[in-house]
């Protein structure tokens, strides 16, 4: 796969031209079975993610992971027994007009039926986020999509996080703020009342979804962002690289740091926040129990 690098305009080209839709849906549930469908449903069913009368908007930004994931959710829908609805959506944080063009033409190519909202949030970026404007437009696109699944009826919002992205946040939250979080597999919205957020590639790695991308000459948005493009110091691409190099030293060092988010031993650790309180094991060290 090649990278073609403009400024706010990166785009990922496959060696070859898209392939039927009809093909790219096949691939899902036969070459790649293993490696994404499977995964993807089993982090549906691990995490109780979908429920009858469920209406879920899925975010789609033109990326290689939001377009795999709106393929995915068209899959289960045409053969899951759940009763639950679709919207696809996308909020244009101010995308170049090449750009819009071709997040447009590859959701008609794929038979996505998105719906597209204005948003000026690059620009709003530009203005306050500073060096670092990525965790900001990250929350202001998420705040924009709960909007509007909010709109459309619809009571979960989900984004196409992957298995890379989560290992990535522990270790981001672990280097940079001096804790210990994970990326939740869902959570309940704070700020929309009764939305929940759902990540259904949770267990999907980046490079199987690289993978299908080339495989089935999909032309997917990579960055776009026009505030990024101007900054430098990505934090997430300095830890994507720390844990390749990693893992040529210790195999499957990813698959660990993802069980120990799932093994914390209370017993061994010197404090811990919950529901907003700070706790430490010195108010439990005289405890007879």
């Amino acid at each position: 796969m090649k990278q073609i690098a403009g400024k706010g305009c990166d785009i990922l080209i496959p060696s070859g031209d898209i392939k039927p839709v009809w093909d790219i849906e096949r691939s899902i549930v036969t070459k790649f079975r293993r490696k994404i469908w499977s995964k993807f449903i089993k982090a549906i069913i691990e995490f109780n993610m979908i429920q009858d009368g469920d209406k879920i908007a899925v975010g789609i930004s033109g990326g290689k992971d939001s377009l795999l994931m709106a393929k995915l959710f068209q899959e289960l829908k045409r053969h899951s027994k759940n009763n639950f609805e679709l919207e696809f959506i996308c909020t244009d944080p101010g995308y170049h007009e090449n750009i819009r063009e071709l997040l447009v033409e590859n959701c008609k190519h794929l038979e996505i039926p998105i719906k597209i909202y204005e948003s000026r949030i690059f620009e709003v970026c530009q203005e306050i986020a500073g060096d670092y404007p990525c965790f900001m437009c990250a929350k202001m696109r998420r705040g924009a999509l709960y909007s509007r699944a909010q709109e459309l009826g619809c009571n979960k919002l989900a984004l196409g996080h992957h298995f890379n992205d989560v290992i990535e946040t522990v270790l981001l939250n672990l280097f940079y703020t001096g804790s210990f979080k994970s990326m939740l597999p869902k959570l309940k919205s704070t700020n929309f009342k009764d939305m929940e957020l759902i990540r259904p590639m949770y267990f999907i790695e980046e490079h199987f979804i690289e993978c299908y991308t080339n495989e089935n000459g999909i032309y997917p948005l990579n960055c776009a962002c026009m505030v990024a493009a101007d900054k430098t110091g990505n934090k997430r691409y300095e830890i994507k690289e720390l844990i390749e190099e990693l893992k040529k030293k210790f195999k499957d060092v990813d698959k660990y740091i993802y069980t120990a988010t799932k093994n914390v031993n209370m017993d061994a650790i010197i404090g811990w926040q919950k529901d907003g309180e700070k706790y430490s094991y010195l108010d439990y060290y005289d405890d007879e129990d």
